[in-house]
């Protein structure tokens, strides 16, 4: 009996290991923070180990609706700490290879982990971001994703359509490799440091934004700063090594390149540690973001990441 009972417990923990990089690529996306997909993640796992399987009749659906609950409970409650929050708030930047970027298919599969994205969906209420994210990026049917959400299809269908016209994209982003992300990052580092703001701004698209969360350990812009111009003079300025960033950063860091969130992406090492991640929303008309990440808060998940990431070389010292 004791043999059975292992074999069992393997059996039911092997089903929820197939079923965990789905359900971390769900939360993440519900959620913006990898952090909080792991922890919710987590806890389905514990309510699936104490769950009577006799009631189970599909294990998928079972843990996708248990995830999908702690999300919307999670979500209501980020939303009164974000009201709080110091600063502006970001997604937390996942590198390429990360389990809750999959699947990445489709173009509305990659554009719903770029952090353009993630950002419009704070947009949603928390019932029209669960139909958007299991309709567009899983590709659930609104029959499933109702049954989910104890509500009917019609309804679910007028709430994925709500959810659609709020995060219509303006302009297309085009989708990078490592070769492409080390480019246009170099180029886009070469035009900050090179002293003519013209350089930085034929990169930009008019009217690019650059958004800073530094969640008060690191202070940042305290709005969006918008246009190109505007951008270009700020980043010229907060990148010299005499204003003081460097040590607010714990030294000057080494400067690598990599795609994060779909997009290339400016990634800060100083020793073992990501202390900054800058990522560039690029698309067919140039960079339309810039989002830098130094909060050490939300690098944690980067930061496990790097230990095992192969960055290649570090971009030219251009100071």
């Amino acid at each position: 009996m004791a043999d059975d009972s292992g074999m069992l417990l393997t059996r039911e923990a092997d089903v929820f290991e197939g079923s965990r990089a789905r359900l971390e690529a769900i939360a993440y996306r519900l959620l913006g923070s990898a952090s909080d997909a792991e922890d919710a993640v987590q806890e389905t796992y514990l309510r699936w180990q104490a769950a009577d399987r006799e009631y189970v009749e599909t294990p998928e659906a079972w843990l996708t609706k248990v995830l999908t609950n702690l999300c919307l409970n999670q979500l209501t409650s980020a939303r009164a700490r974000r009201e709080t929050y110091v600063g502006q708030w970001l997604p937390e930047p996942v590198l390429a290879g990360g389990s809750m970027l999959g699947p990445a298919d489709t173009v509305e599969q990659r554009e719903s982990v770029s952090i353009a994205m993630l950002t419009l969906m704070e947009r949603l209420t928390a019932k029209e971001r669960v139909v958007y994210v299991l309709r567009e990026a899983f590709g659930y049917p609104h029959r499933e994703i109702a049954d989910l959400l104890d509500i009917t299809e019609a309804n679910c269908q007028q709430v994925g359509r709500r959810a659609k016209q709020h995060l219509s994209m303006e302009r297309a982003s085009i989708e990078v490799d490592a070769a492409a992300a080390r480019r246009i990052v170099a180029e886009f580092l070469a035009a900050a440091v090179s002293g003519q703001t013209e350089t930085l701004v034929a990169l930009l698209t008019d009217d690019a934004s650059i958004v800073g969360d530094g969640g008060g350990f690191i202070a940042t812009l305290s709005r969006p700063l918008l246009g190109a111009e505007r951008i270009a003079r700020f980043v010229r300025l907060a990148i010299k090594p005499s204003n003081g960033t460097w040590e607010k950063l714990g030294g000057k860091p080494e400067m690598f390149a990599a795609v994060t969130n779909g997009m290339p992406a400016l990634v800060l090492v100083s020793g073992d540690r990501v202390v900054g991640i800058v990522v560039l929303q690029i698309t067919v008309d140039g960079i339309a973001a810039v989002y830098a990440h130094v909060n050490p808060d939300k690098l944690a998940y980067a930061n496990r990441q790097w230990a095992s990431f192969a960055p290649g070389a570090p971009l030219p010292e251009l100071w």
